[in-house]
């Protein structure tokens, strides 16, 4: 149904609007992932140096 009304549109705005938001949401795990991944790597490379 969603498909069938963002497909309709003549500008697709709306359609263009969908697909960054969908990307978005795709986008924040990783970024959270990496994060933390960064974190630990940092937290263990610290306390490898100064041991």
């Amino acid at each position: 149904m969603c498909r069938a009304v963002l497909e309709s549109e003549e500008d697709q705005s709306t359609a263009q609007g969908i697909n960054d938001g969908i990307v978005y949401l795709m986008a924040i795990p990783y970024v959270l992932v990496a994060g933390i991944g960064y974190i630990v790597y940092w937290k263990f490379f610290k306390t490898k140096t100064e041991a």
